[in-house]
């Protein structure tokens, strides 16, 4: 059934009059002012007719008999939870009937209207029913919105299961192996860079969680310059090519108009388009073509991403951008991504005042990825960038280094990693212990965990603040709060510097 007929049905009213006259004088009289009308003969055709879908119910109080009104009242009574159907009822004139009572006992959602009545009061009491009918037909698509969304979820969480799992299985079978092994060095290695790896999976997961959460919802700065987007083009080739290439992928680059300059931030949209080369490489079967084209448009620049890769069925071509939405029978293909990377590229683009828009002829058939960004307006030609330089590696620590942390893993490998670079380390499981220890020892730097129970890091924080010889102590957060009202909240506590979990290194030897 069409989406035209199906809303005709919803908005019909369905008629059964005393007469046959009577209905044919009620439908002309609806039909004149656009309202569609639908005669039933008898009871079983009524309730057939509104099992197909009706706006309202028009009845003669004539034609409500015992067992009438009661197959009425059994079919109102299965309607779906966001349905009431008006009924109206044509009463005859000073007529204390009873079947009018028994309606009015039985149903909630009814309307007497006394006979002889006036057209303009009938037409009005009809256009009343179909506006709050209007109302439930919103309530189901907001039912239905969010029970599809729902499920959404459900297979994301599902699939999100899956993938941390992949990581932690390699990773607990090289512990065990380390364990039992008591390996060399030299086949230690080998573990250490497989955990290496997986440690970096599940950091790029969580990750891709974030970002998403941050900029959904709206928590993004952008750093707004004139980009050069042959260079932005050229950092997100060189991001995806190991991809590219370990798939056994052919990627070309046409750079049919060179020069382009737009207006954004150079890291996001480098961000943008190493996505659309990743989801082609990871969607496309091995010895694939992945080709990537930037030309002008009028005032805008047209990035087009092509693969010969799963391709996307046509109803899904809308709402491939979504959050938790995936192609069916693509997850496999997805090697081990949570299919949120569209999601990040349309908001991303959004947020540069562009639009991103998928093609494919179908499953199985390619697909290619459409980004439009405004140019410039009178923008000055900006200097290619070039890769940002490596932070500065310090050879060793000579500081007393307070370690708090209520994970004891964390806090014992992290004081582990310190000492090895010649810190002296001080370790402590709890805000409480960690005082006492300030106590009886002296100490130049404090890494503190936030999120501990009793005595968190930041009023552990204010309490050594307040020694009076902490005047040169610094203060460094390690933690896996990082949203802007956590940063807040810290930089109020006193800290010196936030750093995230998972730990990066050469940002706490930075902060160092």
């Amino acid at each position: 059934m069409s989406a035209q007929a199906s809303s005709n049905l919803d908005y019909r009213i369905l008629l059964r009059t005393a007469t046959s006259k009577d209905a044919l004088m009620a439908s002309a009289v609806l039909e004149r002012t656009q309202l569609v009308s639908h005669i039933c003969a008898g009871m079983p055709e009524l309730l057939a007719e509104f099992a197909r879908g009706a706006g309202a119910i028009l009845l003669a109080e004539e034609v409500i008999s015992g067992s009438a009104l009661a197959e009425l009242n059994r079919a109102l009574a299965a309607q779906p939870p966001w349905s009431d159907v008006p009924l109206l009822v044509l009463a005859r004139q000073g007529a204390d009937s009873r079947a009018i009572g028994h309606v009015m006992d039985e149903f909630a959602n009814v309307t007497v209207i006394e006979r002889p009545v006036r057209v303009a009061s009938l037409v009005s009491a009809v256009r009343s029913a179909l506006r709050a009918r209007r109302r439930q037909y919103e309530l189901r698509n907001v039912l239905d919105g969010l029970r599809e969304s729902d499920q959404r979820k459900t297979e994301f969480l599902a699939t999100l299961a899956h993938e941390l799992r992949n990581p932690l299985a390699p990773l607990s079978t090289a512990l065990s192996l380390l364990a039992r092994k008591k390996p060399e060095a030299a086949e230690a290695e080998r573990y250490y860079e497989l955990m290496r790896r997986q440690v970096e999976h599940m950091v790029r997961l969580v990750n891709d969680l974030m970002e998403v959460s941050r900029i959904t919802r709206g928590k993004i700065d952008l750093h707004w310059s004139s980009v050069l987007l042959d260079g932005v083009i050229n950092d997100a080739v060189e991001l995806s090519r190991p991809l590219v290439e370990g798939a056994g992928h052919s990627l070309a680059v046409e750079l049919v108009d060179c020069g382009l300059v737009v207006r954004g931030d150079s890291v996001r949209l480098t961000q943008v388009f190493s996505n659309l080369l990743n989801n082609a490489a990871k969607y496309t079967p091995t010895g694939g073509k992945v080709k990537l084209a930037v030309r002008r448009d009028n005032r805008q620049a047209v990035v087009e991403v092509s693969d010969t890769g799963a391709g996307i069925a046509p109803d899904m071509l809308k709402s491939i951008f979504e959050m938790f939405v995936q192609v069916s029978g693509t997850s496999k293909a997805a090697q081990g991504g949570l299919g949120i990377g569209l999601t990040l590229v349309k908001s991303l683009v959004e947020l540069h005042g562009g639009s991103v828009e998928a093609r494919s002829e179908g499953l199985g058939r390619g697909a290619t990825f459409t980004v439009r960004l405004p140019l410039a307006r009178n923008a000055r030609m900006p200097d290619r960038h070039l890769p940002a330089p490596q932070d500065a590696w310090m050879p060793s620590i000579e500081q007393t280094i307070l370690v708090v942390d209520d994970n004891r893993d964390a806090a014992d490998s992290l004081a582990e990693l310190l000492g090895s670079m010649g810190a002296t380390v001080l370790t402590a499981y709890s805000g409480e212990e960690a005082l006492r220890l300030a106590a009886e020892h002296e100490f130049d730097t404090a890494i503190l965990d936030i999120g501990m129970p009793g005595m968190d890091g930041c009023d552990l924080a204010r309490y050594l603040r307040a020694r009076q010889d902490a005047t040169d102590l610094t203060l460094i957060a390690l933690t896996g709060w990082g949203q802007q009202g956590d940063k807040d909240r810290i930089a109020t506590a006193g800290f010196d510097h936030h750093l995230l979990k998972p730990l990066n290194l050469a940002e706490l030897m930075a902060a160092l």
